[in-house]
């Protein structure tokens, strides 16, 4: 198998096409838009596919020319413009991750969203993501990058804002969905801020955007370095990252993402957004370790960026994971889930970068970082299409509300389940080979308190997807499922075309272990050269690691617990916390969200209220009394003024006379005299 002739332009300009069409054929025809929309995303995740061999094979065919891997593949579209897009490994699998889950999503929406009013807007934004998304990772060059980066964040926008016209007490708290997209977009853009500097800052100093070229001149990087700005221009470029992928302290954002329809949470949480930050800090590795490896660059110069990334995302996963264990919606249970995972792949990432002196390090933890990426894509969709199958059969999003749904949904709790237990890394599920690999990379960089904020991550991981589990499918039925049950509305698994992309998630959630030999097979090209282990091999060195004993410790650390009060339920939580003060501060905290969330409402949204009102009483107050105080005394000096305005022609002709003796003195003292 070759590559599809122009692969990469079709997976990027085919869900375009179709977003730009889908208000035409929705005024066509409504069934031909929906499954048109669908085939364009069929169409890209084939086109993405088709590049896999090629980079296994490390060439590219090009109109019968053969180039190798990294290919920069750009066309001269108008006079004097050039796009480009990069085949490399990186690439061709973000490409695949947001074109592949895409396409799975869209097939789930057709049922999903049957009966939404305002369905072309619906196809025309999650096309225009998917398209935005595939721009993003496959560009050549940071400033088409930023194009698609600035696009995915007007789309999340657009599609968490979705039901805007919905009641706000209908959907997460005080805040409708039209101000949840407004909090993402702003929160956003302060990220983006950052970046868009440190893009503008790289390029006065290379004079290019390009990838490759940054890659291989590493001039700019010295001279960062001589001008000390080498630090700051690396912290503004995470910056983008900690907006785009939910980082603290720009984390805020996604959980009141949860306000748009599941399908829309899945392509964000999966398969797009949150995970162009990851990708970023991803490319930006390649070029930083090149450079380290080219002795163009020591160490201490980059180590501020790399620990800044590895302890951003360590806190991060703890921070989110520990707020998912006293949610009640199972979407914000999924929300600050993504938020934890997305920290695991930076904390990974940033670990690779402290092991840049050990090559074999480096690349160890730089597969757990894109292995984790690929698993959690998998999965996250798989519990987001998931629990959207729920909500469409309970018409409720709290898990309070639901409970017993094993035996009306046994399709969905199966698959949904598979999802819980890979997310919380438990064997042979291909979350819990991507995160002990995670855990393996922290230890083999002989960073020790990074893993053990990893393991602790991973203990309240298990135990809020057992929570999670139990009180949406296990238990007695909650009055709300019976109340439905009483007025016929019967609770039941979606049909084939809901199910059918959950039971395909499910298999690769599975199978997903076999992947990562493959995976280190597939960067091998980009990456230093170092000696593959056999599969069985490696298997047995997972086993028998000391990380496994630490997995299996914090896995029985939140997973003993979490049985015991959510599957068994031998105990009541309710009980337990209303009985210690402690536990009861605990969760009240953790309930507002470290009152972080708090925090900046009342810095930066009250703090903006009441500092616009202080203006203006004062500042705005003083200008107004200069302004009537100019008026009044113009009036006046107009009013005395008038009085020698007599009409009489003898005083006009003397005020005449004495202007020009007035003029003439001017002249003989300043121009002439002077």
């Amino acid at each position: 198998m070759v590559m599809i002739p122009y692969a990469p332009w079709l997976a990027i300009f085919v869900p375009f096409i179709g977003a730009m069409l889908s208000p035409f054929f929705g005024k066509l025809n409504s069934k031909f838009r929906d499954y048109f929309e669908v085939f364009c995303s069929f169409i890209a995740a084939l086109a993405a596919v088709s590049m896999i061999p090629d980079v296994f094979t490390g060439k590219v065919s090009v109109n019968g020319v053969s180039y190798g891997l990294p290919f920069d593949w750009r066309v001269n579209w108008l006079p004097n413009i050039d796009a480009g897009v990069l085949v490399d490994p990186l690439s061709v699998f973000m490409a695949n991750v947001a074109a592949d889950i895409g396409f799975l999503i869209m097939v789930y929406s057709l049922e999903y969203m049957e009966h939404d009013p305002s369905k072309t807007r619906y196809w025309f934004f999650m096309n225009l993501f998917i398209g935005f998304m595939l721009l993003l990772v496959t560009a050549d060059n940071f400033l088409q990058m930023f194009i698609g980066w600035e696009g995915v964040g007007l789309c999340s926008y657009a599609l968490i804002g979705f039901w805007y016209r919905d009641e706000k007490d209908k959907w997460l708290g005080p805040y409708p969905p039209s101000h949840c997209g407004m909090k993402a977009f702003i929160t956003t853009r302060i990220g983006d801020v950052g970046l868009l500097i440190s893009i503008l800052i790289v390029y006065y100093f290379s004079g290019t955007f390009n990838f490759m070229e940054l890659q291989s001149n590493f001039s700019w990087l010295r001279d960062l370095v001589s001008t000390g700005l080498l630090t700051l221009t690396t912290l503004l470029l995470f910056l983008g990252p900690i907006g785009k992928s939910a980082q603290f302290p720009l984390h805020v954002w996604l959980p009141e993402a949860m306000a748009g329809p599941t399908t829309v949470s899945a392509l964000i949480h999966a398969a797009t957004m949150v995970k162009a930050g990851v990708y970023l800090v991803a490319r930006v590795s390649l070029i930083f370790y090149s450079a380290y490896a080219s002795h163009a660059l020591g160490f201490t110069a980059i180590e501020p960026f790399f620990i800044t990334v590895a302890w951003i995302g360590g806190f991060t996963a703890f921070l989110s994971a520990s707020m998912a264990l006293v949610q009640d919606q199972i979407k914000k249970v999924l929300a600050y889930s993504t938020i934890s995972q997305i920290g695991y792949m930076m904390l990974a990432l940033g670990v690779g970068g402290l092991a840049f002196k050990a090559a074999e390090e480096f690349v160890v933890a730089y597969n757990a970082g894109v292995f984790h990426l690929m698993s959690h894509a998998v999965f996250k969709a798989l519990l987001f299409l998931g629990a959207g199958a729920v909500l469409h059969a309970t018409e409720t999003m709290y898990m309070s509300e639901m409970g017993g749904l094993k035996d009306r949904m046994p399709k969905t709790f199966i698959t949904f389940t598979v999802g819980a237990l890979s997310l919380s890394g438990i064997p042979p599920f291909s979350g819990f080979w991507s995160k002990e690999s995670i855990f393996h990379a922290c230890l083999a960089s002989h960073q020790y308190m990074l893993l053990a904020v990893a393991s602790v991550t991973a203990a309240l991981t298990f135990f809020y997807a057992l929570r999670m589990v139990g009180l949406t499918f296990l238990g007695e039925e909650s009055e709300h499922i019976r109340k439905l049950e009483r007025e016929g509305h019967h609770v039941h698994d979606p049909s084939i075309i809901m199910w059918g992309p959950l039971a395909v998630l499910a298999a690769v959630t599975f199978i997903g272990g076999a992947f990562q030999p493959f995976l280190e097979k597939f960067f091998s090209y980009s990456l230093p050269s170092i000696e593959l282990i056999p599969f069985t091999e490696a298997v047995t060195e997972t086993f028998a690691s000391p990380t496994f004993m630490a997995t299996v410790l914090m896995l029985l650390l939140g997973g003993i617990p979490g049985y015991m009060l959510y599957i068994s339920r031998t105990m009541s939580p309710r009980e337990i916390i209303e009985r210690n003060v402690l536990l009861r501060s605990i969760y009240t905290f953790l309930l507002n969200r470290w009152y972080i969330n708090s925090l900046y409402f009342k810095v930066f949204v009250d703090g903006a209220i009441w500092l616009s009102g202080a203006v203006r009483k004062t500042v705005e107050w003083g200008i107004d009394r200069f302004n009537y105080k100019v008026a009044d005394t113009a009036v006046y000096v107009s009013s005395k003024f008038r009085k020698v305005q007599t009409g009489l022609l003898s005083w006009n002709m003397i005020y005449i006379m004495l202007g020009f003796l007035f003029l003439i003195l001017y002249w003989i003292v300043v121009v002439w005299w002077m």
